[in-house]
């Protein structure tokens, strides 16, 4: 049973405890096989144009709509099914066996990828397998966390949770940066023409090697010496699901965990690592590459963190140190999105300032302008046409009421522009008026003072990077103790399962369709800081719940 130490218990652990041969074979061990995953879970997004070229040539435009959305979408859905269907696993047959499925499955479906024949040669089945390896990964990574973090902490002994399990949390991005380099060298090895030909397949198939390494490495460890006491005692759970979330009181833990903790962490850390990213490359202009390179300075700068926050809440607790993260997530974003934007496009903010967008028009007339895929084009109406180039062009505007029947109209500063009507032209003249009244836009746009990219050159260096390092700082302090949290909330026997589930939850769901729904709010409203206004959200509800619910945990007892 779960208990708090006194004073007394907490000094008579170990503090200057080193760690042995076992214990870093642990860690490492546990942590390549976890940054394995996260390389393959990565490089889908990386190599995304190729992949879509390649198998979602010659679909209809419904089907190529849906499975385009499924394939974007299905690795992070399905996480939480994947932490049910190997949590179970991992509580009755034992954590390093179901982890060395889960690395198998993951690097197997990700080998597949690379061999798989395009639309060109299985039609329709092409991409439809396409969506099935994406699942497979997801499930996969959904079993991976919850056995190497529960893993390494029931090796770890008393004192050192934090700092063992935090090793863990730099895995998704030393993940991301080997996804990077493997991408990055063998494009420039090849030439940019065998690349996009076939030359896009071999990071895929090269991890069939990277599999093989993980694989050996794993199958040097033994059991936890926690779940091995349990199975030697036949204490194990018989029913791990109906423990977890069929009785109350763990249950109750489990909500509290993923609200009060989990979905908090989750979009912190999507925020900080992925949403930066593509302000700075939609929003504020910066070129692709450029962006990444930015993104990729302040995780390097940052990423030590991780392990300081985790060994810090082994001295202060977990509690205080994530949901500090969360808090400071909540009460900052707004002002250090508008600090970024300022050092790293400052043409941009002052043309906005000077010359505001404005678009009058009937809000009945108005479509919802999110279009993840490029599909629609956004012509049934005056307003549809107004709001279609500003919100593919990320252009900062403010909506302004119209009577009904009004035509839509752009102003920027003084000068104002009214969009064609659909009622007045049609087909191709229309199309023709809609590509006039872009450029004159585009024209308008620029001669009010809005660049057509960023110039790095006028960016203020040291601002922009202090800002994007500052936003890693949150990710390292919500993300270095939760996997330490998270295995000391629940008890032995259900733990794998239990903590499981409510991580992948969160960071499948709030964190992972993030990107997504923050882009669809922008796109809604115009307003480019607007969806901010998710991630904080959900940071300061994590922020409420976990300061009245949520217990502190780094002292207690994991044996039990």
């Amino acid at each position: 049973m779960h208990f708090h130490e006194t004073q007394a218990d907490v000094a008579a652990l170990p503090k200057h405890h080193k760690a042995t041969h076992d214990e870093r074979l642990v860690i490492a061990a546990s942590s390549l096989g976890t940054v394995f995953e996260w390389y393959d879970f990565y490089l889908y997004g990386l190599l995304a144009t190729f992949i879509a070229k390649v198998f979602f040539a010659g679909v209809n435009e419904t089907t190529g709509f849906i499975l385009a959305l499924g394939a974007f979408a299905a690795g992070f859905i399905v996480r939480p099914f994947g932490a049910l269907v190997f949590g179970r696993i991992g509580d009755m047959v034992g954590r390093k066996n179901t982890f060395l499925v889960t690395m198998g499955l993951m690097g197997l479906s990700t080998f597949g990828v690379g061999l798989l024949p395009g639309y060109a040669t299985l039609g329709v089945a092409s991409p439809i397998i396409l969506v099935l390896l994406r699942v497979v990964q997801g499930l996969a990574l959904g079993g991976e966390y919850g056995g190497a973090a529960t893993y390494v902490a029931e090796h770890a002994p008393e004192g050192k949770r934090g700092l063992y399990t935090s090793f863990i949390q730099i895995t998704a991005t030393f993940g991301l940066f080997a996804a990077l380099l493997v991408v990055i060298g063998i494009r420039k090895g090849m030439g940019e023409d065998i690349f996009s030909t076939w030359g896009w397949r071999m990071p895929f198939i090269v991890s069939i090697f990277l599999l093989g390494v993980s694989m050996w490495i794993r199958l040097q460890l033994n059991e936890s010496p926690v779940y091995q006491k349990m199975k030697d005692e036949g204490t194990t759970s018989k029913a791990p699901l109906t423990e977890a979330f069929g009785q109350w009181k763990n249950l109750r833990v489990v909500l509290i965990c993923l609200f009060g903790a989990a979905m908090g962490q989750a979009v912190v850390w999507y925020t900080g690592q992925f949403y930066a990213m593509f302000y700075l490359e939609k929003i504020l202009k910066v070129e692709g590459a450029s962006a990444n390179i930015l993104i990729a300075i302040a995780l390097a700068l940052g990423t030590p963190l991780f392990v300081f926050f985790g060994w810090l809440s082994d001295r202060f607790g977990r509690k205080y140190i994530l949901l500090g993260g969360c808090a400071l997530a909540a009460l900052t974003y707004q002002p250090a999105f508008h600090m970024l934007a300022r050092a790293t496009n400052p043409a941009l903010v002052d043309a906005s300032r000077q010359a505001p967008v404005l678009v009058t028009a009937d809000p009945g007339e108005c479509s919802f302008q999110f279009d993840p895929v490029g599909k629609n084009k956004f012509d049934a109406s005056s307003c549809d046409i107004a709001k279609a180039y500003l919100a593919r062009n990320g252009i900062d505007y403010r909506n302004v009421a119209a009577p009904k029947g009004t035509v839509a109209s752009v102003a920027v500063g003084p000068v104002r522009l009214v969009a064609p009507d659909p009622a007045v032209v049609t087909g191709k003249e229309r199309a023709a008026a809609i590509k006039v009244y872009g450029e004159s836009l585009k024209d308008t746009l620029s001669n009010a003072g809005y660049p057509a990219s960023a110039d790095l050159s006028k960016a203020n260096k040291p601002l922009l990077i202090g800002v994007l390092f500052y936003l890693v700082v949150l990710v390292t302090m919500v993300y270095g103790p939760i996997a330490a949290l998270l295995v000391e909330l629940f008890p032995s026997k259900i733990r794998y399962t239990s903590m499981s589930l409510p991580y992948h939850i969160a960071n499948g769901w709030f964190g992972g369709l993030l990107p997504t729904t923050a882009f669809a709010m922008v796109a809604a409203t115009g307003d480019v800081y607007y969806g901010l206004w998710y991630p904080i959200g959900i940071a300061a509800a994590a922020v409420v719940i976990g300061l009245f619910f949520l217990p502190e945990t780094f002292r207690r007892n994991i044996d039990d």
